[in-house]
């Protein structure tokens, strides 16, 4: 340890009683002979802390006269997805890959000097003083950023009826789930109010509300977006993906985005930007993107043994394979076991680790530290009226957080050493096939609850909806889900409505690093069919 003095300077304000009291949060006892000693250490310890924080923090820096704030309102909007509008595009002369695009960002991105609300009432007051390494790179190709996409609350629903601002509804049939946590993100893309977003997936949150929506969504390998400057839920499971309305778009706003900053360590093993892939040129070089000969691709048997799974989901599901091999791939059926174990794994991890994330941020993490909002966390736990807003789920990881941290201290680490091994089971089968498929969701999007439901009626509209989707989240391997048919609702308002159908949605999921075959099989099926013809008849 470094220690730079033993005599602390007058005044300083550690005493034998505030000694004391670190002691009994520990729950420990100092000898009597010793006390004194351990005093003086603590206090020259907070001499150096009082001078860490008198120091000017080091944020990254945005350029606001290139891309200047001109202010943010409050739109007029038809299905509640809008948190904030604003109007920040490059002030040159910009032929970037994204020129002409209209980007819109969940609203748990910092864009400095726009509010960001997270969807909830438990923290608010929060203004960002910088911009996301994502919100600088649109920027820099030419991206023109349009507003902030509604959240669900903390990014802790996969249904849209969460947020703080309101209901989000869904684009195809109004009463219906849009999706979430990027709620907001996958309806106005599905609108065209924005041509392209970015969304942030911990457990599907882009992919659930793709799918509900009828876009595309990338959760891409970790660690291959920086999310520098986001909210984040469980380092290990933060995700930043694009949604946009084709693949090609997907592959476009990826290869804007996508590389280290060397700032976020989530990002360190990914490439420079500058020697990212090419994905959308790759793409649009491909002779006959509609054939896939020469590719295997393997249908994970237990994504279609869901206790959950509606057995329409599963046909529609079926013949979008049988579609691969029309294109020439072959498709089999491979068995993954320690897939039904993912989503608890899943939860060991997001939940104990969720809990830590917001009680001790940081800690071993280099990356930049929004401390500012963690700050914020720390103050809303301890105010009763906050606490009584927060969401269900919010106060579930907390209660599931405090709980396992005393009663099953190895959680954390016995999930985190089983994650490599799911990890290492989808590696085998990827051994032998270039991409692996699943049903994105076992069932349509579900209505809203009641305005006044209870806690478990809100968690009940969303029960195994994440089956085929967090495991990815602690792998790590990117997920593309693309929209495949549409169903009719079996509840709520437009159940027996003529009409009135939902979209479904498959799952491709590839190796490390390897989006560039993921791209390759979803753009091949999206130009061989017209998915919104297909399904129930």
């Amino acid at each position: 340890m470094s220690v730079f003095s033993v005599d602390p300077q007058a005044g300083n304000p550690v005493t034998s009683e505030v000694l004391d009291e670190v002691c009994k949060s520990l729950g420990v006892k100092l000898k009597n002979e010793e006390r004194e000693d351990y005093r003086k250490l603590l206090a020259v310890f907070d001499e150096s802390a009082r001078e860490l924080m008198e120091m000017d923090d080091y944020i990254p820096a945005v350029d606001l006269v290139r891309f200047p704030r001109t202010g943010y309102w409050k739109p007029e909007q038809t299905h509640g997805a809008w948190a904030w509008r604003c109007d920040i595009k490059d002030t040159q002369p910009n032929n970037g890959i994204l020129a002409g695009k209209t980007v819109c960002l969940k609203d748990m991105i910092s864009v400095k000097d726009i509010p960001m609300l997270m969807g909830t009432e438990f923290v608010t007051g929060y203004v960002p003083d910088m911009d996301a390494t994502v919100v600088t790179r649109i920027l820099e190709a030419g991206g023109w950023i349009t507003g902030k996409a509604v959240c669900e609350n903390l990014c802790h629903s996969a249904t849209s009826h969460s947020s703080s601002t309101g209901t989000v509804e869904n684009p195809h049939a109004k009463g219906y789930s849009a999706g979430g946590s990027s709620s907001g993100s996958g309806v106005l893309v599905s609108l065209g109010e924005a041509d392209m977003s970015i969304g942030a997936d911990q457990g599907g949150s882009v992919r659930i509300p793709a799918t509900n929506c009828g876009v595309v969504g990338l959760k891409p390998t970790f660690g291959l977006i920086p999310y520098t400057g986001c909210g984040s839920n469980e380092p290990t499971n933060d995700h930043l993906g694009p949604m946009t309305r084709s693949v090609l778009d997907n592959a476009l706003l990826l290869q804007a985005i996508a590389g280290t900053d060397n700032i976020d360590d989530r990002s360190f093993a990914a490439p420079a930007p500058s020697r990212i892939p090419r994905y959308y040129d790759i793409l649009r070089s491909v002779n006959d993107p509609k054939h896939l000969s020469g590719m295997k691709i393997g249908i994970i048997t237990e994504s279609l043994d869901v206790p959950v799974l509606d057995p329409r989901v599963k046909d529609c599901f079926l013949a979008a394979a049988e579609g691969f091999r029309r294109l020439g791939a072959t498709v089999e059926e491979v068995s993954i076991p320690m897939h039904k174990k993912g989503s608890i794994i899943w939860t060991g991890v997001s939940k104990v680790g969720g809990y830590l994330t917001k009680m001790h941020p940081g800690a071993g993490r280099r990356g930049h530290m929004m401390h500012d909002l963690n700050d914020l966390f720390a103050e809303a736990l301890h105010d009763e009226a906050k606490w009584d807003k927060a969401y269900v789920a919010t106060k579930n990881i907390y209660l599931n957080g405090a709980y396992a941290v005393k009663q099953y201290p190895s959680l954390l680490g016995k999930a985190t050493n089983l994650s490599r091994r799911l990890r290492d089971a989808y590696d085998t089968a990827l051994e032998d096939y270039d991409v692996l498929i699943t049903p994105t969701l076992p069932y349509v999007a579900t209505s809203h609850p009641a305005s006044d439901a209870t806690p478990l009626e809100q968690i009940k509209k969303q029960v195994g909806l994440t089956s085929n989707t967090c495991q990815f989240n602690q792998t790590g391997h990117p997920v593309l889900a693309m929209p495949i048919g549409m169903l009719e609702p079996l509840e709520g308002p437009g159940a027996g409505v003529e009409g009135v159908k939902l979209p479904v949605g498959m799952q491709i999921i590839g190796r490390w690093w390897g989006e560039e075959a993921v791209f390759r099989v979803g753009h091949a099926w999206e130009l061989g069919h017209d998915w919104e013809s297909l399904g129930s008849q």
